[in-house]
């Protein structure tokens, strides 16, 4: 099985993704990852995308679709793969279906985490994590039971990252919705969208879905 993951900034899509290989043995695949991997690597695809981006230059569809591409050719990706970041146009949408064609691979469902973007503003911009062991917490959600000192690890220095905050995340989710508007108009046309409430607790998420893919 292969799908498509769609889901804003902050609202769990990457939480979910994990659980997806965990639990069902998906394989995720990052446009970002790959782009690093191929240029790593040097294959045909990853120098043409050194020298754009060496330029300064934003990498092409016909690139990015050249790296998907070399990335789906590797066994690990037999199981079904989760596509994380990419498409994000419908002309990309149109090349990934010609792409999955021609290697005799379908794309079996897209899920979009529908959420509220006030509430997302809140849960984003409160968050901050311990630095010693990573561990997640929000300002009003979820704090550290002795203030200042971190439940799992006992470390007492926090991060917070510079581009959560309210203005930030407001923009990202703008950019967010513009920019998936006709990808959601498009696999609404393929009868192949499943919404799912992305505000829901964690495992409800998981729970609906599994549900959406069948798995349940």
């Amino acid at each position: 099985m292969n799908i498509i993951l769609l889901g804003p900034p902050g609202a769990g899509k990457g939480t979910q993704a994990r659980i997806l290989m965990d639990t069902i043995g998906f394989v995720q695949l990052s446009t970002g990852d790959m782009l690093r991997a191929a240029v790593a690597a040097g294959t045909e695809v990853g120098k043409k995308a050194k020298a754009v981006m060496e330029a300064g230059q934003l990498v092409s569809d016909e690139i990015v679709i050249g790296v998907v591409s070399d990335r789906l050719d590797e066994p690990d990706t037999k199981a079904g793969v989760i596509f994380d970041g990419f498409p994000r146009t419908a002309a990309q949408a149109e090349a990934l279906d010609r792409l999955m064609a021609e290697k005799g691979l379908t794309l079996d469902a897209v899920v979009s985490m529908e959420v509220d973007d006030e509430l997302l503003v809140d849960r984003v911009s409160g968050r901050y994590t311990c630095a010693g062991c990573g561990e997640g917490y929000h300002d009003r959600h979820k704090q550290p039971a002795k203030a200042g000192v971190c439940d799992s690890c006992g470390g007492t220095e926090f991060n917070r990252r510079a581009d959560d905050n309210a203005e930030t995340v407001r923009a990202r989710l703008e950019a967010y919705h513009f920019e998936t508007a006709p990808l959601i108009d498009y696999y609404t046309g393929t009868g192949k969208l499943r919404m799912v409430d992305g505000m829901a607790e964690i495992d409800e998420v998981t729970r609906s879905i599994r549900k959406a893919l069948g798995q349940d």
